[in-house]
């Protein structure tokens, strides 16, 4: 529910933020795909309309780029990191998105060239493969990066 609701998810019991989130599952928008090692969930991709997503519009870093009604996209567990995890949520993702007839997802990586933190969002380089483009860079680590459906159809991709 972080991403939904932002950092009033800690003061909430959770309990209150589970039935929130299970009512985001049945009532939809869909909120995202997961991906697991046996029952254990090691990550997570939010893919939703931003709308459904305010808290990304509260950081400077993160505000809209442009009108486009974007879907947003990604974390993935500290100890499932650089397993190529975040290639298979990108591909759920994109997936998702397209069958859900979403015009764009949208994604906030690090970009390792910049600076060489850990990132549990997964890294620009493994977005700009699966075919995103940079749209804005607001800081220089943190690019926003979109993957157009129409755009990349045009290509080819």
């Amino acid at each position: 529910m972080y991403g939904r609701i932002g950092s009033s998810y800690r003061k909430r019991p959770c309990e209150e933020n589970k039935a929130a989130f299970r009512q985001a599952v049945e009532h939809g928008p869909p909120p995202g795909v997961l991906a697991f090692d046996g029952a254990t969930a090691v990550g997570w991709c939010q893919v939703t309309p931003r709308d459904a997503v305010p808290w990304l519009d509260r950081l400077w870093q993160l505000k809209r780029v442009d009108d486009a009604p974007v879907w947003s996209c990604l974390y993935v567990r500290k100890a499932y990191r650089r397993q190529g995890i975040t290639s298979h949520l990108i591909a759920a993702a994109l997936q998702a998105a397209r069958r859900a007839n979403a015009p764009a997802l949208e994604a906030y990586p690090f970009d390792a060239d910049v600076s060489p933190s850990a990132s549990g969002s997964g890294y620009a380089s493994t977005f700009a493969r699966a075919g995103f483009r940079v749209v804005a860079r607001r800081m220089p680590a943190r690019p926003i990066m979109r993957y157009d459906f129409q755009h990349n159809a045009d290509d080819g991709v």
